[in-house]
């Protein structure tokens, strides 16, 4: 029988637990808990920063009784819910990732990045990711928060929602008023209020918060902007290479959700709430939607009703069609940021027939006369004028950078300036990389999408923000700390700065004074002031499609 001395018994006892504590510490900072109202969350400690993945911030909105309706409550739980895991993205045309589960009805979750889940007042900086209102999430690599939250000691918190047909098919005049519509906009707005109740729980200011995004995310950007609903929970914005919405009228949409029925050979709208979803998928993006033998066999959408699942102005939850006659009042004290990229254009020719790279002046003129019609030539002299060095396809890329996206740009800006309330400050993404489209001579510049890695200082993630011909210039750096820091300082404060860079100052209309952010960044006053004054003169320069 083997005796141990109660002293070194005592003693080993001591030193076994002096061992583990530095291991049970280890264990707990790499294992961040945060308390919500609806529970506690576990998250990973990884890249300097907290992370929270995968949190309800809303209830199922799957099936018959909550399918097309506005998002329920969030679901409460007992114990510690495990936080490490992306939830389901929307569902949508093309899949994401591997990394991210599949996508799904239930989408509603969002993903928080925080240097710690200590109860400080950080700013929060709330993003709407892009992809139109059809596609792409809040779990893409190049839109990770880690370090723009750790650089810049700010909360980055992004979201899924609805997306497409499932985000905008509106009901209410076939099924009744609990149809709303606009139930991906009100998704936003659900994770918006979740984020004012909770995120101090996770080192954030609930009293400042920023919301911002880019393309489709920037539409979605406008459309909180503006909207009613959403104004108690945001300070401030940053409206990047907005698309969308457009002036669609609920009699419009209700046209859309019939000439759905129609395709899928439906007689009671009813029958929608327990149609597969790959069928409704199907119709949307033109595949085999057909679900009775009496359905059309077109089912892809007419060409005018390509855009019938974005959000509509319905009067209540997204009022009016932000910026199109003014800045929207009930955002008039919130100052905004406002731009875009020089090079918007090129990247939505990068998959597709890269003859349009190495265009002659005849084939510029075929090409720009099928996107804007008889008045084509009109638009090529007034840009030759203003740059004869370019060649064609420059030319055809700069044209079609102006319209829609710098002329929907400066509109934001102008209408913005003349209210007079708060302070919009204008910029283009001026980067000039080097790298060559690929199969192709032409340099790529700053497409639209490049902005995504500036901003959050990603610029070593996969493409589209974080690839673009694999540039690891260190100019790009440069200019990804300059952007992601102008950023993180209008969380802040509500004034975009940037140690060693010049004073940003707000747009005015007399002025038009515009930051080029680049490696080394300008302030120019009206930068293209000649082609702003043709666009402008042509009522149709923000309605181009291509």
């Amino acid at each position: 029988m083997s005796f141990v001395n109660p002293d070194r018994r005592t003693l080993f006892l001591g030193l076994g637990g002096a061992l583990a504590a530095p291991a049970l510490a280890r264990a707990q900072a790499d294992s961040p808990v945060a308390t919500t109202a609806r529970g506690r969350l576990r998250g990973l400690r990884e890249r300097g920063v907290c992370v929270f993945r995968g949190i309800p911030y809303a209830g199922p909105v799957s099936g018959r009784d909550r399918r097309f309706k506005a998002p329920p409550p969030a679901p409460s739980w007992t114990g510690v819910r495990d936080a490490t895991h992306l939830g389901a993205p929307a569902i949508q045309p093309v899949g994401g990732p591997g990394a991210e589960p599949p996508p799904s009805e239930d989408c509603l979750f969002l993903n928080i990045w925080t240097p710690a889940a200590d109860g400080a007042q950080r700013p929060v900086m709330f993003y709407s990711h892009g992809g139109g209102f059809t596609v792409g999430s809040g779990g893409r690599a190049y839109q990770d928060g880690a370090n723009l939250a750790r650089e810049q000691d700010v909360v980055v918190v992004a979201s899924n929602h609805r997306l497409g047909l499932f985000g905008y098919l509106y009901l209410g005049h076939l099924l009744g008023p609990e149809y709303e519509g606009n139930q991906g906009l009100q998704d936003l707005v659900a994770a918006l209020a979740w984020v004012k109740e909770n995120i101090s729980a996770f080192g954030g200011d609930p009293d400042n918060v920023m919301i911002f995004g880019e393309s489709g995310g920037g539409g979605k950007t406008a459309c909180l902007y503006a909207m009613p609903g959403a104004a108690p929970y945001f300070n401030k914005a940053s409206i990047e290479s907005p698309i969308g919405p457009e002036d669609r009228t609920p009699e419009e949409a209700t046209d859309s959700a019939r000439r759905l029925m129609k395709a899928l050979g439906l007689t009671d709208p009813r029958q929608l709430l327990d149609a597969p979803a790959a069928a409704l998928l199907g119709y949307q993006t033109g595949g085999d939607a057909q679900l009775t033998p009496g359905a059309q066999n077109r089912s892809r959408p007419q060409a005018d009703d390509s855009r019938a699942f974005w959000p509509f102005i319905d009067g209540r939850i997204l009022p009016e069609v932000p910026f199109k006659t003014g800045a929207p009042l009930v955002s008039a004290d919130k100052p905004l940021i406002i731009g875009g990229c020089r090079d918007e254009a090129v990247f939505f020719f990068l998959f597709g027939d890269k003859s349009v790279f190495r265009l002659d002046d005849a084939g510029l003129h075929e090409r720009l006369k099928r996107v804007l019609g008889p008045g084509s030539d009109d638009w090529t002299a007034a840009f030759r004028r203003t740059r004869p060095t370019a060649t064609p396809s420059q030319l055809f890329m700069a044209i079609l950078t102006a319209t829609p996206w710098r002329a929907h740009a400066v509109r934001i800006a102008e209408t913005k300036a003349a209210q007079a309330r708060a302070s919009v400050y204008s910029y283009i993404l001026n980067y000039a990389s080097p790298a060559r489209v690929p199969g192709t001579d032409f340099a790529m510049g700053s497409p639209h999408a490049s902005d995504i890695a500036m901003k959050f200082d990603n610029v070593d993630a996969a493409a589209p923000g974080g690839g673009f011909g694999a540039d690891s210039s260190e100019a790009r750096r440069r200019c990804a700390r300059n952007m992601s820091t102008l950023w993180g300082s209008f969380a802040h404060t509500g004034r975009p700065a940037a140690p060693g860079q010049p004073a940003w100052p707000a747009y005015t209309l007399p002025g038009r004074e515009t930051l080029l952010i680049d490696a080394e960044c300008r302030v120019e006053s009206d930068p293209e002031g000649e082609e702003r004054r043709f666009w402008q003169a042509r009522p149709d320069a923000e309605q181009i499609r291509y």
